[in-house]
């Protein structure tokens, strides 16, 4: 297909949407539908923002689809029973998500202060998401309906606080979250199969708790699955808990994974073993879901949701990411396999784009979790599952048997670029370079790729730190790897003629650093990498993590031996001022 010009766009017959096009969140958008009640209501700490990025949306979508009444309710009123009660009390279930993002991680930054903006509000204020958003949306519907439907939760939140967990806000151990919801049954993981099974099976009355990829509350233990450590016990013993969470993190893969019964109280949480993972034919189905890509017109009138400058036209091309950062939940909630989309739903979705009037023929990321692991997995895993106490990449290798391959990336990337109306694709997802430097006989081409086509100006890589027994804890590549990518990169800029710079994301705090490691990387910084860092954060303990377990425990997992952990807030700060204090030097990129 010949290149058209970039400034020319094509033809397109545009569309506009109204309140019809949606999910009906108002009683009147059900009268107009001709429901007098809904099968199943979803609340959200967002607003309804109708996108296959958005969760609760794609959850809706689906449910839609298989022929149920869907009403959506986003970030209701938590003080009236207005919002909560408009659509009535659904006919199956209540589904309860804390939104996109875990509603503590929303609320509060690293060092505790509470932030004053959110994306997923009308107009960005941060007044609408309420502290642990689960619970109290939980509280809210049984407080205006006794006796009510199941409520069934779902989303990152209820995902990573599934078992007892350390929860950093109040420095405490807690309960599963399903204890502190007063919640029904809660879907893990993406739960795409989960949902459907478990709706099916409420509609008809059907028995639920065998069901791959549920949890639930249980008077009695199920003796087969493997006994966690108590709650009572991870309170008690750090070292319990590590076990804990071992056994928990190796009991996400569907092939492999066994299911967990944890006492807490004189109760049991009973989690069953994972769903299955949707294959490339089901995504594909999935991403074809009549989305508007809108903020709801009832949110509209307070204003736009920023979050949709960058995912109304960005693609999602996989789920999953074998990575396995400490600090990183991608792995527990969406796992360590990766699915795919095929190319030709890929193009088709970047084809749609022209519908839109506001579509510049700019795609703001054509990415995943991790974007360079499009399109290959490791055979092995693909047929025995993950192994056992064994990582696909940690800080010294990555696994021989995993062949990085990015042919497929490059060849996919081609063809976007080649879709009528694109004039611009960007890679935004984060990447590993490690990953890139692996590939000896696809890596140099599509970082080639990425530097002549995809860019806007920088690339963002994120080595996280430079000293070793840092990046150990982390789970992250040593620091030759990014010495070797970024002369890869300087020299394809160079060759290319363009100036585009790296920046690079940084962790002040991470348990095992202290402020000698943060003058060291500070170092290595100005006398290898010639640049002054602009992106460090302070190293925030999240839910089903490794390294909140460490920030807890003051303990290395593996080891089970002590290791420094800074716990001042004013320390933190000062790690993190260590290495965005501005130098000056005469040569090199600067980001």
């Amino acid at each position: 297909m010949s290149r058209r010009s970039k400034t020319k766009q094509p033809k397109r017959d545009t569309v506009t949407f109204s309140e019809k096009d949606f999910l009906p969140t108002t009683r009147e958008e059900m009268d107009a539908r001709g429901w007098d009640y809904c099968d199943i209501i979803l609340v959200s700490g967002d607003a309804y923002i109708d996108s296959p990025f958005i969760g609760v949306a794609m959850v809706g979508r689906m449910l839609e689809k298989l022929g149920y009444k869907v009403g959506m309710i986003g970030q209701p009123d938590t003080k009236s029973p207005d919002d909560i009660m408009r659509l009535g009390e659904p006919r199956l279930y209540w589904g309860v998500s804390g939104g996109s993002v875990d509603s503590m991680v929303s609320n509060y930054t690293a060092t505790k202060k509470f932030r004053n903006s959110d994306d997923y509000t009308p107009g960005g204020k941060n007044d609408k998401r309420p502290d642990r958003a689960l619970s109290v949306y939980c509280n809210l519907i049984r407080r205006y309906f006794k006796g009510t439907v199941p409520l069934v939760l779902g989303g990152i939140e209820a995902s990573l606080r599934r078992v007892s967990h350390y929860d950093y806000w109040q420095n405490k151990m807690k309960k599963p979250v399903i204890f502190d919801a007063k919640g029904d049954i809660l879907i893990y993981g993406m739960g795409e199969i989960a949902l459907e099974q478990l709706t099916r099976a409420i509609a008809l009355g059907e028995e639920w708790r065998d069901i791959r990829g549920v949890c639930y509350i249980s008077k009695e233990p199920v003796y087969e699955y493997i006994q966690l450590p108590s709650h009572q016990e991870c309170i008690d013993t750090p070292e319990r808990y590590i076990d804990l969470f071992d056994d928990f993190y190796d009991n996400n893969d569907p092939i492999t994974a066994k299911g967990l019964c944890q006492p807490v109280d004189n109760r049991f949480l009973i989690q069953n073993p994972p769903c299955d993972y949707l294959n490339e034919k089901e995504m594909d189905a999935n991403s074809n879901l009549p989305f508007t890509r809108e903020l709801h017109p009832y949110y509209a009138k307070d204003g736009k949701v920023k979050c949709l400058e960058t995912i109304k036209f960005s693609i999602m091309t996989h789920h999953g990411c074998w990575g396995e950062c400490n600090f990183c939940a991608i792995g527990v909630h969406q796992g360590r396999t990766i699915r795919t989309r095929s190319e030709t739903n890929i193009l088709s979705e970047a084809k749609d784009f022209n519908k839109y009037k506001d579509y510049k023929g700019i795609i703001s990321d054509v990415g995943g979790p991790t974007a360079n692991m499009y399109g290959y997995e490791c055979d092995k895993k693909l047929k025995k599952g993950t192994c056992d106490h064994m990582k696909c990449v940690d800080a010294e290798r990555l696994c021989k048997v995993m062949h990085v391959d990015h042919s497929r990336n490059i060849n996919l990337l081609r063809q976007i670029r080649n879709v009528e109306g694109v004039r611009k694709a960007f890679i935004a997802s984060g990447v590993r370079y490690d990953f890139i430097t692996a590939d000896k006989e696809h890596g140099y081409s599509y970082l080639k790729e990425m530097v002549e086509h995809h860019i806007s100006g920088q690339l963002k890589v994120a080595p996280e730190h430079t000293q070793q027994h840092v990046l150990e804890l982390m789970g992250k590549p040593g620091k030759q790897t990014l010495v070797d990518f970024k002369k890869m990169y300087d020299k394809l800029n160079k060759e290319t003629g363009k100036k585009q710079f790296l920046t690079y994301y940084l962790i002040a705090a991470h348990p095992g650093c202290e402020e000698k490691d943060m003058h060291e990387l500070k170092r290595f910084t100005t006398d290898e990498l010639q640049m002054n860092p602009e992106q460090a954060q302070v190293f925030t303990p999240t839910p089903s993590t490794y390294s909140a377990v460490m920030y807890y425990t003051e303990l290395d997992p593996k080891t089970r031996k002590k290791i420094f952990v800074e716990k001042d807030t004013k320390r933190k700060e000062k790690q993190k001022q260590i290495v965005v204090k501005k130098d000056s030097f005469s040569s090199g990129f600067a980001s």
